[in-house]
């Protein structure tokens, strides 16, 4: 069981091109940029307020994941996160489907992805805002925040989910959010 440890903010337009250039200035390493499919499935003993599984879908790569949320009111999250790659997401989603699992959520995202002082910093964009994410131990988390000045950032305290879910549109039995 891995535990992933989290700190997300909301950005706007310009407060992202300001992170980026403090990135660029810190040494940041910049890892790539990856437009991501997301969809999230319910069924089984899942309680959506806390638990997600969720299909991932990277250019030619799919992650199948399964994430609990820990209870806490501090602004950096901690979630219990299982990982593995998927050979056939076809197969895949056809196995989730016999054992009762059925898509219930779909959201579009882009990632570039930062590396800097033992942390992973992820600036996303999805349709409905721009958000960065620290994760790495807590006290790293606090000094790049601090180094990026993100100690001003509004924080969020809502998942992806949650959101999606807020400013989605409704198809069928699916919430889907996606680019224009």
């Amino acid at each position: 069981m891995g535990i992933e440890i989290e700190k997300k903010y909301r950005l706007t337009r310009e407060r992202r091109e300001r992170l980026i250039t403090r990135l660029q200035e810190s040494g940041a390493t910049h890892v790539g940029e990856e437009f991501e499919e997301n969809t999230l499935y319910a069924g089984g003993n899942l309680d959506s307020s806390r638990q997600v599984l969720r299909l991932r879908r990277i250019g030619s790569r799919t992650i199948l994941t399964y994430k609990e949320r820990f209870t806490s009111a501090s602004s950096i999250k901690h979630h219990r996160e299982d990982e593995t790659g998927v050979e056939d997401p076809q197969a895949l989603a056809d196995i989730l489907d016999a054992l009762g699992y059925k898509p219930t959520l779909v959201y579009e995202k882009r990632r570039s992805t930062w590396l800097l002082k033992g942390t992973e910093i992820v600036v996303d964009e999805l349709p409905f805002g721009l958000f960065v994410e620290i994760e790495g131990e807590e006290n790293s988390i606090t000094e790049v925040e601090q180094l990026l000045h993100l100690d001003e950032a509004e924080t969020e305290m809502a998942t992806y989910p949650e959101l999606a879910r807020k400013h989605g549109e409704k198809r069928g039995d699916v919430i889907e959010v996606r680019f224009k």
